[in-house]
């Protein structure tokens, strides 16, 4: 599916307003943090961080091989 949005001022800035449709589809409200992706078919909006999966990948690693030291820390 395809919206044509219309860019416009914002301040002294530029912007667009999400249409009501998607804010639902993204399930985000007026406050929340959006990110702009760049990938090979062009730029994407995302409700969130694409790079959490990374850092959670790194963290699962860290507390595996730290399993012991952590648990006393928790103490």
């Amino acid at each position: 599916m395809t919206h044509a949005i219309k860019v416009r001022h914002v301040g002294n800035s530029l912007g667009f307003i999400l249409p009501k449709e998607i804010l639902g589809q993204l399930n985000i409200s007026e406050g929340d943090t959006v990110y702009l992706t760049q990938g090979p078919e062009g730029y994407r909006v995302v409700a969130h961080d694409p790079n959490f999966a990374q850092a959670m990948e790194l963290y699962r690693k860290g507390a595996n091989r730290y399993r012991n030291a952590l648990k006393k820390l928790a103490e």
